[in-house]
């Protein structure tokens, strides 16, 4: 958000009234010292203009310190804005635990700190005209020395002195707007820096440099020797097969590595080491939207726009039809909660959904997902709350898929629907593939592993 308000204000200023200036101070001072050179006096300008290098000189070592803290007080302004963000996204759980004290008392000392920091940064500021000011004052009293000189020594006039000066007072709006220049110059590469790192980051995910043409649901491949997020090793050795049509299901304790398994099949990152093969390729060499184009995926946490019902249910394909729309709720079994709502599909649902249960939201994301009848469908924990009706109807609609050929990996800890639904179970533990093979042998050890 800073990027988006801060930087782009000071952008702004430096594009529009700063370039203004430049061209208006530049045009204004060279016009006015060649008619003093030329008209009055030459001696009398390179005296005027003798204290302009050390201006200069001084406004650079300012703009230094100016830059800096302009820079510390983006950031401090930068993380003003993330507190607030994160005080507004929790303010129920702050509620609950009755921690509104304690965060107001964090959030003033956030506000403290970036306030102490604008006001570092005001000081350089207010230096600028004052330093400006201070020089144009000793030109003015140099000309006057000299000027008297020269008088009593006949070279100049009286009336050449009063226009003299009348000129020099023509240079004081340019030195001023070199000095304001000078101060936004200074701003605004701070925040063109800024945007720019913004701007340069890029995804450790790459389309590759000759992706193959087409793209085809088929036999899945694990081969991944090592994962390592944040370089943090994930996932180790894990090696399986799922043909076109099975489905698989992950089965193993919180924080095992089940989502990161999903989530490398969604090239959201990539594997260090090994591979996953999709019809005998690399799914690395698959263009991104061609790889995804085959997935519908309902993560643990749904993340809703603030936007229509509608909107959201058809995010993968704003041109599906509104009979699709209908038959997708119904199956969800969120269908008659839309209706009894005032606007129906139209309803805005404001930001995450905020006006939905969290029910809603479930049955709201498993339509946007089946909508779209993917051939690679992903749930991660998703039938594992929930009540057990809406838990058979989508179970009934995945088996339609899976009888149209669609592949599934169903992430659950409810054992009974690994049983009822899945061809072959992986048991992820702390990273490794601790056992693979049919449902009830795998779930019959899990059990026994973690039973009371």
């Amino acid at each position: 958000m800073a990027h988006a308000t801060n930087d782009i204000n000071s952008l702004t200023r430096l594009a529009g009234g700063g370039v203004m200036s430049a061209v208006d101070a530049s045009i204004t001072a060279l016009v006015t010292l060649i008619t003093m050179f030329f008209s009055i006096s030459w001696q009398m300008t390179l005296v005027a203009v003798l204290p302009l290098p050390f201006m200069a000189f001084a406004t650079s070592r300012l703009g230094r310190k100016t830059h800096k803290a302009f820079g510390e007080s983006q950031a401090a302004f930068s993380e003003l804005n993330n507190k607030v963000q994160e005080s507004v996204s929790g303010i129920k759980v702050t509620k609950s635990f009755g921690y509104q004290e304690a965060e107001l008392q964090s959030f003033q000392e956030t506000n403290k700190m970036t306030f102490k920091k604008n006001m570092h940064t005001m000081k350089y500021d207010s230096l600028f005209d004052p330093l400006v000011l201070l020089f144009v004052g000793s030109s003015y009293v140099l000309t006057l020395l000299v000027g008297a000189f020269m008088i009593q020594a006949g070279q100049i006039t009286v009336g050449n002195l009063v226009t003299f000066i009348t000129y020099l007072d023509m240079l004081v709006w340019p030195l001023m707007a070199i000095g304001f220049l000078f101060n936004i110059t200074q701003r605004g590469n701070v925040s063109y820096q800024r945007i720019e790192n913004l701007l340069e980051q890029e995804s450790d995910v790459q389309d590759p440099a000759h992706p193959l043409p087409s793209i085809e649901n088929g036999r899945l491949e694990y081969a991944i020797d090592r994962f390592a997020f944040e370089d943090e090793d994930t996932l180790r050795d894990i090696h399986f097969t799922l043909d076109k049509g099975q489905t698989l299901g992950l089965v193993g304790q919180t924080g095992s590595g089940k989502t990161a398994l999903v989530k490398l099949l969604l090239r959201e990152h990539d594997v260090n080491q090994g591979a996953i093969y999709l019809n005998g390729h690399d799914i690395r060499d698959y263009r991104l939207s061609d790889l995804r184009s085959l997935m519908g995926y309902v993560p643990q946490d749904q993340f809703l726009f603030a936007s229509s019902i509608l909107d959201n249910i058809c995010f993968g394909n704003p041109d599906l039809s509104f009979d699709k729309v209908e038959e997708a709720t119904k199956l969800a079994q969120v269908y008659d909660d839309i209706k009894d709502m005032p606007e129906g599909f139209e309803t805005i649902i404001g930001e995450k959904g905020v006006s939905l249960s969290g029910g809603q939201k479930q049955r709201l994301a498993m339509s946007r997902a089946m909508i779209l009848n993917p051939e690679i469908l992903i749930l991660d924990e998703v039938l594992s709350v929930g009540d057990e009706f809406f838990r058979k109807k989508s179970l009934a609609r995945i088996k339609e898929l899976i009888h149209g050929g669609s592949t599934v990996l169903m992430v659950s800890h409810g054992m009974q629907t690994i049983l009822d639904n899945c061809t072959k179970v992986v048991w992820i533990e702390q990273g490794n593939m601790r056992m693979i093979g049919e449902p009830k042998t795998v779930c019959k050890a899990y059990r026994s592993q973690y039973s009371e």
